[in-house]
């Protein structure tokens, strides 16, 4: 794993095989695997990504290698 500088992450997160660029803030109880997580992103508290391929790529960008890639645009548009 990988974190930039001015990362956050919360307690009870859990963080493997991902780098999350400057600025990224993780929730409480978040986990994350094999993911790229852009710069500024904050990721809600409970979301897991990369855990579930199927729906990891219908929410955001996997790769075939399977890490998934997630955008501030991705995670706003899961909130529309």
């Amino acid at each position: 794993t990988m974190l930039f500088n001015n990362v956050r992450v919360h307690s009870h997160a859990q963080v493997r095989w991902s780098a999350l660029l400057p600025g990224v803030h993780v929730g409480r109880h978040v986990r994350l695997n094999k993911t790229v997580i852009d710069r500024d992103c904050v990721i809600p508290d409970g979301m897991v990504i990369g855990e579930e391929p199927e729906l990891d790529a219908k929410r955001f960008y996997r790769t075939e290698g399977g890490v998934t890639l997630v955008t501030r645009d991705m995670l706003i548009a899961l909130q529309s």
